[in-house]
């Protein structure tokens, strides 16, 4: 478990160092929900602060379906803060950006860009008949509509989506185990899960091939010439 930490860690590093001055132009933002030993519900008062909800936000670019930066933390302002910023010192062009309707990204995106971003959200409304069929409990919600609206700047409507990340999303789930919904795989401590999460992120970008792109993530966005293997990764990042 120590090693399996110092590699995640080593690959939140390395994800850190070759982020850096990004051509993207189309971002979309999302977070993923999660838990450390117990869920926010069932924590108390003299549980370790570190129990309960913890979400990773996390930001992909469309075109090149490179992950920029993710951040594990609650699920709240100063989060939507540091992680836009930390976006925002990572592109060197304007940018539009995509992101559902939390209330947090508005201001935190106006600070971190101010005036330089085209910024639109899209609306999903979800229904769930769960009070009439009970089976259906643990189903996915299903979907009833959605609409899009600009937020600043002068967003290309018909970009605003957030299709990519969400399809991200599940590959996260798909991937990192202590993710995955109704299972007892979840983390017990927050470096671990926030280890767990930057060793996805960094196979993701570097060694797994996507297969519309037909080339990994950082050699679609011009950051790598070549496909890495999980042994370069381990060698860059221990």
């Amino acid at each position: 478990m120590r090693l399996g930490v110092r590699v995640g860690q080593g690959c939140t590093a390395l994800l850190d160092e070759k982020m850096r001055n990004l051509p993207c132009r189309l971002l979309q933002f999302d977070e993923v929900w999660g838990f450390i030993g117990k869920k926010e519900r069932h924590c108390r008062v003299d549980d370790n602060p570190e129990y309960g909800d913890v979400w990773t936000f996390c930001a992909i670019d469309s075109e090149t379906k490179l992950v920029l930066s993710f951040k594990c933390e609650k699920r709240n302002a100063e989060t939507a803060n540091a992680f836009v910023q930390d976006i925002a010192n990572r592109v060197r062009n304007r940018v539009q950006i995509s992101t559902d309707a939390l209330g947090a990204y508005g201001e935190a995106i106006e600070r971190a860009f101010g005036a330089d971003v085209d910024y639109g959200q899209i609306v999903k409304v979800y229904v769930h008949d769960s009070a009439h069929h009970p089976e259906r409990q643990y189903s996915a919600r299903s979907f009833a509509s959605a609409y899009r609206r600009p937020i600043a700047g002068n967003p290309e409507m018909e970009l605003v989506s957030t299709s990519h990340v969400e399809r991200l999303n599940a590959t996260t789930r798909l991937h990192v185990k202590r993710l995955s919904r109704l299972t007892l795989a979840f983390s017990k401590k927050l470096d671990n899960f926030k280890a767990a999460v930057g060793l996805h992120f960094a196979y993701y970008n570097f060694v797994r091939r996507h297969n519309t792109l037909r080339c990994t993530p950082a050699m679609a966005a011009g950051i790598e010439r070549d496909f890495w293997t999980v042994g370069d990764l381990l060698e860059a990042t221990v």
